[in-house]
């Protein structure tokens, strides 16, 4: 089974931007290249920091409105007024960026934006320079595979991992819902396979119609009269 990593769905060709890049430039940049954001690198291509939309919305909501002093000002309300007057790369961005692997699963990628509530992720390197950036809407392209493909994946996984013989368990694939029919020779057996056909790039649900010859679930061991494991 292929294991889907953040590579496989990234933006190579990312638009960046240095320290000293101007507010203007950033705007003509982000409209030229059609994307909402962009990582802001120094002359190695470290990622330092990334420059959004919503960094550059603050010059359109706050500039020119009288700043009212308050003892308590949240941090991120000091932050939004003081990039409303910034004018440089360095001042707009947010930092530091958040970031991720290249070799890192789409999972993990999706678990990161949703921890850190962000849109999308740097992809850099070992050494921090930036490889590509990664989206919302590219981890979704998983999801854009063939019926065909999915097949042959778990088909694939059941038979290098568990040893499933071809036949023993039928695979059929539909707008990407994997149903499992067939009979295995244990509970443990049919419940790593459920486990594993639903960690195939592209699966959107497992639909599970498998039976078990032998119960050698956790459940079964406590069940009165059963023997404990590793007990005789």
């Amino acid at each position: 089974m292929r294991t889907w990593q953040v590579r496989d769905v990234m933006t190579a060709d990312v638009l960046s931007v240095r320290e000293g890049t101007t507010y203007r430039e950033i705007i003509d940049g982000l409209a030229g290249r059609r994307v909402t954001a962009v990582p802001v690198v120094d002359g190695t291509r470290r990622v330092l920091g990334v420059v959004s939309e919503a960094d550059l919305l603050y010059k359109v909501e706050l500039l020119g409105r009288p700043r009212q002093r308050r003892v308590f000002a949240s941090r991120h309300r000091r932050e939004a007024h003081a990039k409303a007057s910034a004018t440089l790369a360095a001042d707009l961005m947010t930092a530091p960026a958040v970031t991720v692997a290249p070799d890192a699963p789409l999972p993990e990628a999706a678990r990161l934006m949703d921890e850190r509530q962000v849109k999308r992720l740097p992809v850099v390197d070992d050494l921090g320079r930036l490889v590509g950036i990664v989206t919302r809407g590219d981890l979704l392209k998983v999801h854009l595979r063939r019926d065909a493909g999915i097949r042959w994946d778990v088909v694939d996984v059941l038979r290098r991992t568990l040893g499933v013989p071809s036949g023993v368990v039928d695979v059929a694939v539909h707008g990407g819902v994997v149903a499992l029919t067939g009979q295995l020779d244990r509970w443990s057996t049919r419940h790593l396979a459920l486990r594993l056909a639903r960690q195939v790039g592209g699966v959107v649900e497992v639909v599970d119609a498998l039976g078990y010859a032998i119960d050698d679930s956790p459940r079964s061991a406590l069940r009165p009269g059963a023997t404990p494991a590793g007990i005789t």
